[in-house]
């Protein structure tokens, strides 16, 4: 473990250069400092894997896919098509952008598809050489990982503002840069974190019922709230009532109720403990 966080360390000082909270479409994000961008790495690490690093390379029951990294970043296999936005391969493309060579196995382009054609199929292999190589290489570039979905969160608000209604823009643009500023690092935590958990909202594919759960909706949900409450508790209570909203409607036998308790309480996570 002592070598692993050594070369955790060494990459977050990378990430310094790299400056992945940088300025966005409408408006600049907060620069962070190391310490602010390790620890938004940390959490999410918690969030999706409760800090086990055999989770970084898992498969849902219940899901047709493979959950990988901190962002538990979905890969398809070839030729698969599902309603959630696959993102496994761009985080490879991400890796070669930055110079960060990859497993060999993993090494071409453009990046291959899933190998494994079930959840039984993975778990078989789990303790074998490609996948023990991969746990390790996804440990070791965490904070790679994080500037990753950083990178996505700062092209979300222009999408964002595309598909809302011309008279929301105005204040969906400065809901986004007020959480975004808020009480720091939660509010760039918050928003980096649920883009990468629920999306930004736009896919129509990402839908049930008609209705959404990505950062859009969320955000729109704030927009009715006449809460006086602090920032950071009106999103997160708007992104509940979003996830209640996605689990009323999704199809029963997906039994999405069984997640809620855990998507609350990661939720939950981005109000400061000081409110």
């Amino acid at each position: 473990m002592a070598a692993i966080s050594s070369r955790f360390n060494v990459i977050i000082t990378i990430l310094g250069f790299l400056s992945p909270f940088t300025s966005i479409v409408y408006g600049q994000s907060p620069d962070l400092s190391d310490q602010h961008q390790r620890w938004i790495a940390e959490k999410i690490f918690t969030n999706e894997c409760n800090s086990d690093t055999r989770c970084l390379t898992s498969w849902n029951p219940g899901e047709t896919f493979p959950s990988l990294g901190i962002g538990h970043f979905i890969w398809y296999q070839r030729d698969q098509k599902e309603i959630y936005t696959e993102s496994f391969p761009d985080l490879l493309d991400y890796y070669t952008q930055q110079g960060i060579p990859l497993p060999q196995w993993l090494g071409t382009y453009p990046p291959p598809d899933s190998p494994w054609s079930s959840r039984e199929q993975l778990y078989e292999e789990y303790d074998q050489a490609r996948l023990t190589e991969l746990r390790e290489f996804l440990q070791d570039t965490m904070p790679v990982q994080a500037a990753f979905i950083a990178r996505r969160q700062q092209s979300s608000l222009g999408k964002l503002l595309a598909n809302s209604p011309a008279t929301q823009r105005a204040e969906i643009e400065s809901l986004f840069q007020g959480v975004a500023t808020a009480n720091a690092p939660y509010g760039m935590y918050a928003l980096v974190d649920y883009v990468n958990f629920k999306g930004e909202g736009i896919s129509q594919s990402e839908r049930y019922r008609g209705q959404g759960w990505g950062l859009l909706q969320v955000l729109q949900h704030m927009l009715d709230d006449n809460s006086s409450a602090a920032l950071m508790e009106r999103f997160a209570s708007a992104a509940q009532t979003v996830l209640q909203r996605r689990v009323d409607n999704a199809p029963p036998e997906r039994n999405e109720q069984r997640w809620l308790k855990g998507w609350f309480a990661r939720v939950d996570s981005y109000i400061p403990p000081a409110l």
